[in-house]
């Protein structure tokens, strides 16, 4: 049985874009765009974790809002179970550190990259809302 990995994702938007992380040499995933965080550890809920992720990653603090959605996809070293949050940044923009891109991308763009299939239930998500 594969291990089942619990991690969160933070969709940050300004007006009609939205920030998305590409994944940088070396990572797991490497090449594929992704709304950016990482694991949970154990005794943290999802929006702490979330807000100590965009710490470490992006250098900067966020207020994590609204639940989107959780999605689960099978890759070859596990199961990744994702929940996606919209965020709002709070001071500073995002830093590169770990990543090799990041970018704000419009709404009407996102399917022009290559996302992480995890996150690609969350992009449709976000695609919708702006066409209601």
């Amino acid at each position: 049985m594969k291990k089942r990995i619990e991690v969160v994702g933070a969709i940050l938007m300004r007006g009609e874009a939205v920030f998305a992380a590409r994944r940088g040499p070396g990572m797991t995933l490497e090449g594929y765009w992704e709304f950016p965080g990482g694991k949970i550890n154990p005794g943290e809920t999802p929006q702490s974790a979330l807000a100590r992720e965009m710490r470490e990653e992006l250098n900067c603090e966020v207020e994590v809002g609204e639940f989107v959605t959780t999605t689960e996809h099978e890759y070859d070293f596990g199961i990744v179970v994702l929940s996606t949050y919209k965020c709002t940044i709070k001071g500073t923009e995002p830093e590169l550190s770990e990543h090799a891109e990041i970018c704000w991308v419009p709404v009407s763009e996102l399917g022009g990259l290559s996302w992480a299939p995890a996150d690609v239930p969350a992009v449709e998500i976000i695609q919708g809302d702006q066409c209601a």
